[in-house]
């Protein structure tokens, strides 16, 4: 994973992901790396979890931009990178 206090991009952290599942699936790690696979796993997929969420609310946006329907908010205006 990335350093310290800066996460990884969504790529990296599922490609960590897929690593802790293939190793957990294996069946040839002991307990103790097994759960520090497990922790490791959670937080990789929170991680990713975040990312797709914040494509979520900015392709919403989006799609919603063209026609007019509302008004950009405060937050979605950080989603989409504008500076007011």
């Amino acid at each position: 994973m990335a350093g310290k206090g800066k996460e990884p991009p969504f790529e990296e952290a599922m490609k960590g992901l897929e690593s802790v599942v293939a190793r957990l699936e294996s069946g040839e790690v002991p307990l103790d790396e097994s759960i520090r696979l497990f922790e490791e796993g959670m937080k990789l997929s929170e991680i990713c979890r975040k990312r797709l969420d914040e494509a979520d609310r900015k392709i919403e946006v989006l799609l919603r931009k063209p026609g007019g329907v509302e008004a950009v908010t405060e937050d979605e205006s950080d989603l989409l990178g504008k500076e007011d």
